[in-house]
């Protein structure tokens, strides 16, 4: 089963930039993705993690200052000694609604204790949302790969 790892976060004054109606770094969110991400990708391989790259973000609505904002990291994909998480983040409203901010894919490496790659256990999707996404994983792996 693919688990999901789940932060929760609420902004505060310094995270927020200084404009009249303050809003969340871009920085300090994509700072909570990569820890996020991280963790969900230290879970899955049992080991030390390092982020190779964020393959996508975009932002899709902004988070303000006293927003909680609640992230879920899951993997996507395995390679050998690679994975892909996917992170997407949300404005939880007090009423326990979410508002999406952001969906992102980061690509991690598993490490041994000498900072050498390491073989990482493989992914199988199990549900249809998983093989659309590992299926879409495979696509940004091949377009990372052209670069």
């Amino acid at each position: 089963m693919n688990e999901i790892t789940t932060s929760v976060q609420i902004v505060l004054p310094q995270h927020c930039n200084g404009y009249k109606k303050p809003r969340l770094f871009g920085g300090q969110i994509m700072a909570w993705i990569d820890v996020v991400g991280g963790v969900a990708a230290r879970r899955y391989t049992h080991s030390a993690v390092t982020t190779v790259c964020v393959d996508n973000l975009n932002f899709l609505n902004p988070a303000y200052l006293n927003d909680t904002v609640v992230q879920e990291a899951r993997v996507t994909w395995t390679g050998r000694t690679s994975l892909e998480v996917r992170v997407d983040s949300y404005v939880e409203r007090l009423d326990g609604v979410r508002e999406p901010v952001n969906r992102a894919y980061l690509v991690f490496v598993a490490l041994d204790e000498h900072d050498a790659p390491i073989p990482v256990p493989p992914f199988t999707p199990e549900t249809d949302a998983e093989q659309r996404e590992y299926a879409a994983a495979l696509e940004r792996r091949r377009i990372r790969l052209g670069r």
